[in-house]
């Protein structure tokens, strides 16, 4: 990424570069991104309560609710100016929940899994506008569940680096997602980080994450911070209908991450604090996340994440 900004004299060289080292960044921050990723993850028991169109539902305890994901994470043709790849991930969920104020008989724990999987074709535009390099990128995605494929959705984003040296990169973009189920279908997205004297490195990717991060041993790298995360998947025959809903909400995860890279390109990550949700709703398919049937308001829970990524860009050894 250093060399983003770089005058070299040869454009072919010079563009080579970019593609190969704005494609080994975003690898090395977002493990989604890396060529292979698989995380679990756990969620303590919490209470929540539920609303079902105007009418409030008894309250009900979250027992277990884990998830296993996996992605793949392919760049199929890198050139000059732009770069084309490919993103297949998939997730299976469990649940188990009870009521709260029901006791011996009555108290019928009720278990579900959910499965869901994506597929995406990514490509990205490198140039330069007002004299900075400047990304476009775009994805068209298709989802489903383990029942069928379910929805067609477009991701399109403008990112504008404003510096990039050794010490410090800083960026500003926009983000726009064709989604009806989307929350926020139009975020502008700012890009900071800046490594101290001191080690520690302030790693602000608004808004995904904030985050604070300082290498440790010789293979490793702690954080502290937020970053935002989602789980959505598809019910059916829920009312007796042929109807189709989807369940989406946004998590907050704040907490410590550690890293550790296994020997040149392996990544263990170890992510654990408290999960905050502020929104989650069931709505029908072809509605939006605002036009819901059904909502609910988790409490906090405290939760737990480990995951193993393949990363031949890695930069987490201590130089």
């Amino acid at each position: 990424m250093h060399t983003v900004l770089a005058q070299s004299a040869d454009s072919v060289v010079r563009g080579a570069q970019i593609t190969k080292l704005t494609l080994a960044y975003a690898a090395l921050k977002f493990t989604e991104l890396r060529p292979l990723n698989a995380e679990y993850s756990y969620l303590t028991p919490y209470n929540y309560s539920s609303r079902l169109s105007d009418k409030d539902l008894p309250d009900r305890k979250m027992i277990n609710f884990s998830q296993a994901k996996v992605g793949v994470n392919l760049n199929l043709i890198k050139k000059q100016k732009w770069a084309l790849g490919t993103t297949l991930g998939y997730r299976y969920i469990m649940t188990e929940s009870e009521p709260i104020h029901t006791t011996g008989a009555d108290k019928v724990v009720q278990s579900d899994n959910y499965q869901t999987h994506f597929t995406s074709v990514n490509l990205a535009y490198f140039t330069r506008l007002f004299n900075k390099m400047t990304i476009f990128s775009s994805s068209a995605v298709v989802d489903g569940s383990e029942k069928s494929f379910e929805r067609v959705r477009g991701l399109i984003t403008g990112t504008m680096i404003l510096k990039a040296n050794r010490q410090t990169k800083m960026a500003v973009g926009l983000l726009l997602n064709i989604d009806p189920a989307a929350q926020i279908p139009f975020v502008p997205t700012f890009l900071y980080e800046h490594e101290f004297d001191n080690g520690i490195i302030a790693d602000i990717n608004l808004p995904r994450n904030l985050m604070l991060r300082k290498h440790v041993f010789s293979k490793g790298r702690v954080s502290i911070g937020a970053e935002l995360d989602g789980t959505s998947f598809y019910l059916y025959n829920i009312d007796g209908s042929s109807q189709k809903y989807q369940y989406s909400q946004l998590d907050i995860n704040s907490g410590l991450v550690y890293e550790h890279l296994l020997g040149n390109y392996f990544i263990v990550t170890a992510k654990t604090g408290a999960r905050i949700v502020p929104t989650a709703r069931v709505f029908e398919k072809e509605k939006s996340f605002e036009d819901y049937v059904y909502k609910t308001k988790p409490d906090p829970a405290f939760y737990f994440n480990i995951g193993l990524s393949f990363n031949p860009f890695s930069k987490i050894k201590r130089k």
